[in-house]
């Protein structure tokens, strides 16, 4: 349930800005807390999703990168990344792996965090599309690109040195093995979460869904009663 040895340095990729802190917000402010520096990589400028429509993609896309900045703040990380690329249409390709490739060799993590690239059929919405793509390139980029020094030389005429990522954890995988108790840390996950005011279509139950989600997931991998967890599928990458 727990990790030994603490990793120096976690980078966590998602599709879309709000991604990451249902996913992983609450474990990352257990590792902020424990002084792990955590960087969040976001893939798309999330301009295709919205709780209010009739924004104009540009508009929209500039509020989401604040939100999510404010977001990160809640769970302790000010190093976030945007990658650009356009909501709703993600597809893995050479250019993306190699973007998340360089933002790999600049930050050097020993843990990456990314979204599972299985269609997970009992949570369906947890399989977006981006999501799906998003985790795929970054296991790529993962393995075998950013340790490769003859992948992109462009990268490393950038001066980015090949690395090596330990471990990467799948969220929302159908194959989930690993707990993280978020019980002390849950309240700053949700603070997190409503820093997305944009995406928000009724938050008054998002309290109570996370609560829920994370009390689910704590005894479906065997915490106690009255625990709160987010789950991870562990792959190990050296």
């Amino acid at each position: 349930m727990s990790e030994s040895p603490d990793p120096a340095r976690v980078l966590v990729v998602s599709a879309h800005p709000d991604d990451v802190d249902f996913g992983v917000a609450g474990s990352v402010a257990t590792w902020t807390d424990r002084q792990i520096a955590v960087t969040y990589c976001i893939v798309t400028d999330g301009s295709a999703g919205s709780a209010t429509p009739g924004i104009e993609a540009s508009t929209l896309a500039q509020i989401r990168q604040e939100e999510q900045r404010k977001a990160a703040a809640e769970v302790g990380v000010t190093d976030v990344r945007f990658l650009g690329y356009s909501d709703g249409s993600l597809e893995v390709s050479l250019g993306l792996r190699r973007s998340i490739a360089r933002v790999i060799r600049s930050v050097r993590p020993d843990r990456v965090v990314c979204q599972s690239p299985e269609r997970n059929w009992d949570r369906i919405r947890a399989s977006h599309p981006d999501h799906l793509a998003a985790g795929e390139a970054t296991l790529q980029a993962v393995y075998p690109d950013a340790r490769n020094p003859y992948c992109y030389p462009e990268l490393l005429a950038e001066g980015f040195e090949p690395h090596v990522v330990e471990e990467v954890w799948l969220m929302a995988s159908p194959r989930a093995t690993r707990a993280v108790d978020i019980t002390a840390t849950i309240e700053r996950k949700i603070a997190a979460l409503r820093s997305h005011q944009s995406q928000l279509v009724d938050p008054e139950s998002l309290e109570e869904m996370i609560r829920s989600w994370g009390s689910a997931t704590a005894v479906a991998l065997g915490l106690p009663e009255g625990r709160f967890a987010e789950s991870f599928q562990v792959v190990d990458t050296r």
